[in-house]
């Protein structure tokens, strides 16, 4: 940027940027952020179009004014227009009813109910009960390997059982 530039530039912004800011302001509905994002804009047009700038002071404010507005429209009209808006005040934010949660108890206790009954005693010994591997062995009369082997291929069978369900998580 050339030096001549820097000063016309400097110049617009102090003969015409409090107009220009309050104009944009209005039409941008108090959103400050956005006047500030159209403000920027009209300047750098402005500096892209120094022909213009060279003319009588009424008519860059003319032309600056006019460049604001079309910006704010162009906005308006697409998706940018779209975009959150700042505000002090939080949407709603959805309340755990326990609806999945009692859905999700009534899939597994249906998906046990499959299984046999060796399968069912260990899971509920392991998982439900939460008893160590010694402790169910103690509890079901059989070899810690048992319980170990039972409990693995019970929780393939559960997750197979819950899938014909229709549970697709």
């Amino acid at each position: 940027m050339r030096t001549d530039d820097s000063q016309l530039l400097r110049t617009l912004h102090e003969e015409h940027g409090g107009a220009l800011w309050s104009y944009v302001v209005g039409l941008t509905n108090g959103d400050r952020a956005q006047a500030q994002d159209v403000v920027q804009e009209t300047m750098l047009r402005a500096w892209r179009n120094p022909q213009v700038l060279e003319q009588a002071s009424g008519s860059a404010r003319g032309w600056l004014f006019t460049v604001a507005k079309r910006i704010v429209i162009d906005e308006w009209r697409t998706a940018r227009s779209r975009r959150e808006r700042v505000t002090e005040q939080l949407p709603e934010r959805p309340v755990a009813d326990g609806v999945d949660r009692t859905l999700d108890r009534q899939l597994v206790v249906a998906a046990l109910r499959t299984l046999s009954a060796e399968h069912r005693e260990v899971l509920v010994e392991c998982y439900f009960r939460g008893a160590s591997v010694a402790e169910a062995s103690v509890s079901l009369g059989v070899p810690a390997g048992t319980v170990k082997s039972r409990t693995h291929y019970a929780l393939r069978a559960l997750r197979l059982a819950v899938d014909e369900m229709g549970d697709v998580r």
